[in-house]
């Protein structure tokens, strides 16, 4: 069903927690640490998506043959990813060819065009043997050669085949192919002068066969039953050879007479058939409704007896489906699945879902996400699935009218993307509103479950006063519609102290792990008799060697290094100490980042810092002199996004209790350390102070 676009409400619940990295000398201080499998089964899938070149304009089809993946729509252009409209674009007229495994323009270049109107592929299916593709639209010629809306290319050459041209009196909008014909669904009415409803069959060759299965109105999708006894038809129809059969029908392969109808009322009259899957496992449909109270979802039948498997009941146009290991995935514009028990109105588009082939529901977890697409065309987000493989890995590409990939944090990408079933690298989003109270015998910390794009159950553990080690661990299933509270009573606590609670979120295996959240800040009732406070930086920075005038502390990291050197810089604004108690012990705690090079195994220092600096100000060449003394040392940290306390010496820090401390972070040694700083939301430097009374 198309509905008007209506604000965003869910942003914080869905929005990817991104960290932009630093960079110098033209390098990316980003990535990750190695691959890690980290998806909620039966999902095979990563809601990762990668680097795709992209169309300026809607995709309508696609196919793939030997990890080339095949997009045919109505543009004019391709373009790098990340680049703007109009940037760096080549010259692609309704036809791209792309790597399955690169997402770049592969060798194949057609431009299909037309004298008048506007020139569009809808429908693009390669023969079982890999070699020839067929494309069907709106189109009368391909790199030059005429042809009438249907046309054979030989992939070997990247070459049309003279002797497949059709005349055909309107679009093709759907194709499939046998090893001896080409099934053709469409607006059309006659083909090569002969009377063909809608649908039609020819030869490989592009001889018009005897088969017949017309319809009375627009044919959107055809497929050939795995054992290709049968052609399941799908479009806006009511009848199909005379038969009432509203948008589905089955019918002979040899000679299109009906194998089975399925009358008026087994789909909602106001509702069409877009797409279609036939595999081994069943006949997967999806359906657009115009108007209220229609069927939008999407259908599966089973091949025995084309009976209903099960029905899919969620509001919001479902344009295609595609089948994975056993997981059936979808581009639609979903905004109310309240029918099936999952999501209410989200008053919003949420344009790809997953479920079992075996059972539309519980929804399965992984919700990547585009926009709509950009004003002018139709704003309905995906509209074309396909799986292609290369080099030992599987790619799901989904191609549209949309322009962002919401999911990554509204990224600007418009037409394609894609993903894989490599492993997950992203994590959960970092657990918010984590709240601290006093309770009967302990403290109650209590938070909403987070979400992660590609698992519903999800690890938290719970830090207490800035410990390296969490003081609970527990799980919980989420999705981004049902987040329950999440708690845990924390009954080591001592009377009168003040405490902190910080919370992350790990997904599948721990192989991602989100930053920690806001400190939660409770003082206990009763007489004091110790008390941890933590404290992060007011200012940091750091200065480089390499560029001694150049300032780098609103960076999202901070580097140490001694050969071509690096220094980093920290302030913090200490606490005095509470009455009757004094300083006993402090740790600073730093976080490696995600760079693929930002471990160690070089020894690191923490000194008092002496002179004045701020953060926007600093630089190498008027960097304030470290102290002498060595108030701490971390003896390497090899781990990439992981925490490391370093145990400090309070004898500096107490004289400068309930005012400010400036430490540094150097290195004699040749290999640098790269470390979050406190721009990165989270896993910046923490100070750790613990009082106690003598």
């Amino acid at each position: 069903m198309r509905r008007d676009k209506r604000r965003r409400r869910r942003g914080a619940l869905l929005a990817a927690v991104l960290m932009a990295v630093a960079t110098w000398g033209g390098v990316q201080l980003g990535g990750g640490a190695g691959e890690a499998h980290a998806l909620t089964p039966p999902v095979a899938m990563t809601a990762d998506d990668l680097p795709t070149w992209q169309t300026n304009g809607v995709v309508w089809a696609m196919a793939e043959s030997g990890g080339t993946v095949f997009a045919g729509g109505t543009f004019s252009a391709v373009r790098p990813p990340g680049a703007a409209p109009g940037q760096s674009e080549r010259r692609a007229l309704n036809f791209a060819a792309f790597d399955a495994e690169t997402g770049e323009p592969a060798d194949c270049q057609l431009d299909f065009t037309i004298g008048s109107g506007t020139a569009t592929v809808r429908a693009l299916a390669v023969s079982p043997d890999g070699g020839t593709l067929y494309a069907g639209g709106n189109f009368a010629a391909v790199n030059g050669t005429s042809v009438s809306r249907a046309a054979a290319i030989d992939l070997a050459s990247c070459t049309v085949r003279p002797g497949f041209s059709l005349s055909l009196s309107a679009m093709v909008h759907a194709l499939a192919v046998t090893d001896d014909r080409v099934y053709l669904g469409g607006d059309f009415t006659t083909v090569e002068g002969q009377s063909r409803g809608k649908f039609a069959a020819v030869t490989r060759g592009g001889d018009l066969t005897s088969w017949r299965a017309d319809a009375d109105k627009t044919g959107r999708a055809v497929e050939v039953t795995p054992d290709g006894r049968n052609v399941v038809l799908g479009g806006d129809f009511d009848t199909v050879r005379g038969s009432s059969s509203h948008a589905l029908a089955v019918v002979g392969a040899s000679d299109g007479s009906i194998t089975r109808a399925y009358g008026s009322r087994f789909i909602e009259r106001r509702s069409v058939i877009k797409g279609m899957y036939v595999d081994e496992t069943g006949i997967y449909t999806a359906h657009e409704g115009t108007g209220g109270g229609v069927f939008d979802g999407r259908l599966a039948l089973d091949l025995d007896d084309f009976g209903q498997r099960w029905r899919d009941t969620c509001l919001g146009a479902t344009q295609d489906v595609t089948v994975y290991k056993d997981v059936l995935y979808s581009g639609s514009h979903a905004h109310n699945c309240r029918s099936m028990g999952q999501f209410p109105e989200l008053y919003e588009r949420q344009h790809l879902l997953a479920e079992s082939i075996h059972s539309p529901t519980p929804l399965l977890g992984w919700f990547p996400d585009t926009d709509d697409g950009p004003s002018g065309v139709e704003q309905v987000g995906p509209r074309t699935m396909v799986v292609s493989s290369r080099g030992g890995k599987d790619y799901m590409w989904v191609g549209g009218s949309f322009s962002r990939i919401q999911s990554n944090g509204n990224k600007p990408q418009q037409g394609l993307v894609r993903f894989a079933n490599t492993p997950d690298t992203r994590a959960p989003t970092v657990p918010d509103r984590v709240t601290a109270e006093n309770v009967s015998g302990g403290v109650r910390v209590s938070w909403p479950a987070g979400t992660d794009f590609d698992d519903t159950e999800l690890t938290y553990r719970v830090y207490r006063n800035g410990s390296p080690e969490p003081v609970h661990t527990t799980t919980a299933d989420s999705v981004f519609w049902r987040r329950p509270t999440v708690s845990f009573t924390d009954r080591e606590v001592k009377p009168g102290t003040e405490y902190s609670y910080r919370v992350t979120a790990s997904d599948a295996d721990d192989a991602n792990t989100s930053a920690r959240s806001a400190a939660a800040t409770v003082t206990t009732p009763g007489t004091p008799t110790e008390t941890t406070i933590e404290r992060e930086p007011t200012a940091d920075a750091y200065v480089n060697g390499a560029a001694s005038s150049a300032n780098y502390g609103t960076h999202q990291q901070l580097a140490v290094r001694g050969s071509s050197p690096y220094e980093s810089y920290a302030r913090f604004s200490l606490p005095s100490a509470p009455s009757g108690m004094r300083l006993t012990s402090a740790r600073l705690t730093v976080r490696t980042s995600g760079a693929e090079y930002a471990g160690t195994a070089d020894s690191v220092d923490v000194r008092p810092l002496a002179g004045s600096w701020s953060e926007t100000g600093v630089s190498y060449a008027d960097r304030p002199a470290p102290g002498s003394a060595v108030l701490g040392t971390l003896d390497g940290a090899p781990e990439l996004d992981t925490d490391y306390a370093i145990p400090l010496s309070t004898d500096e820090l107490n004289g400068s209790l309930g005012g400010t401390f400036d430490l540094a972070l150097t290195s004699t040694g040749t290999d640098s350390l790269w470390l979050w700083a406190r721009e990165s939301g989270g896993t910046g430097p923490r100070l750790t102070l613990k009082f106690e009374k003598p």
